[in-house]
């Protein structure tokens, strides 16, 4: 089986840490947002997923490759990559899949995170759309029922016709079938919401033309789209896997759990927490932070911070505040 992840998105909502690194590789407590959904389908679906497919942006480089291959190797599947060149829409961009359009698969938009009951049967449909009942299903697609039965897939009704949401995550039995369905909306210039190809769109045209559709749900549905969502996020996720938190070295500090520190990282002298992710390789002295994330390989001293994101490799050593700086910057006065 394989699983396809459109990720040519730039990211605008998580800038300025997504101007080197795609949103999907942004770590979450130690662990990328890709290989976090590689994980979760691993543990709770009947089958093995043996390919990953990445729909990339164009300027994407070979670290970035590189990342996705180790991923890959990891859980035993095979990387592909493949390009798109010009955003039109999430039809477009599983279209860019290309000659991977073939067999079964599962696709996946790694705008959040998410979880699940083990033991998820896809067997038994043409297609399975995960749903999340929403309060305001404006902003995403929809499935709309007539009892029990999926009748129609709606892209950001304007009229409140189903509250169940499209999360972005499906499971096709018939890639080559979905493929041939978004041909017929670019060949047409079928464009939907937003003038672009919508996902949503060619979805539906498979369930009017009799593929058997079933839905299946989610258990949490975590956004990580923005820097609000992506730190409270974190915080859940800290809460929730707090049996292994403390990787690193942490020397004559406090600790208000949940706090993360990764393998290599270095704390000293500081108050962290709650809610404080040190990725690896961070250093941090004489600090106090609350509600922050410390990226890889960045060196943080002699400030209070709360709310904020420290990229990459940057460097901080300022006053109290709340701060949002991306890789290899530099924050503080000059030496």
């Amino acid at each position: 089986m394989k699983l396809i992840i459109p990720m040519a998105g730039r990211g605008t909502r998580v800038r300025p840490h997504s101007h080197v690194t795609p949103k999907p590789l942004l770590k979450v407590k130690g662990q990328s947002i890709v290989e976090r959904i590689v994980d979760t389908f691993g543990r709770v679906l009947s089958r093995d997923i043996d390919e990953g497919v990445f729909v990339l942006g164009p300027d994407f480089g070979d670290e970035i490759r590189d990342q996705l291959r180790g991923i890959c190797d990891r859980h035993g599947m095979k990387a592909h990559f493949t390009v798109q060149e010009t955003a039109e829409g999430t039809a477009h961009a599983v279209h860019c899949a290309g000659d991977h359009l073939a067999g079964e698969g599962l696709i996946v938009f790694a705008d959040t995170l998410f979880d699940m009951e083990p033991g998820v049967q896809v067997e038994d449909s043409d297609v399975v759309i995960w749903v999340k009942h929403v309060d305001d299903p404006s902003r995403f697609g929809v499935a709309v029922r007539q009892g029990d039965e999926v009748v129609r897939l709606v892209e950001k009704p304007a009229e409140p016709i189903s509250n169940e949401a499209i999360i972005g995550i499906y499971y096709v039995k018939d890639l080559g079938r979905l493929s041939g369905a978004i041909d017929d909306l670019i060949e047409n210039d079928t464009r939907g919401k937003g003038g672009e190809f919508q996902l949503t769109d060619a979805m539906d045209a498979l369930l009017q033309d009799g593929d058997t559709f079933s839905t299946a749900a989610v258990t949490e549905w975590m956004d990580c789209g923005t820097i609000p969502a992506l730190l409270e996020t974190t915080g859940h996720i800290l809460a929730k896997e707090a049996d292994s938190l403390k990787q690193g070295d942490i020397k004559d500090s406090v600790i208000h759990d949940p706090v993360y520190v990764g393998p290599g990282a270095h704390v000293e002298g500081s108050v962290l927490g709650p809610n404080v992710s040190i990725e690896e390789g961070a250093v941090v002295r004489n600090c106090v932070l609350s509600n922050t994330i410390v990226f890889a390989n960045a060196r943080v001293s002699s400030g209070v911070f709360r709310d904020s994101l420290i990229g990459q490799h940057a460097t901080v050593d300022a006053s109290p505040q709340i701060v949002n700086i991306g890789d290899h910057s530099s924050l503080g006065p000059r030496e």
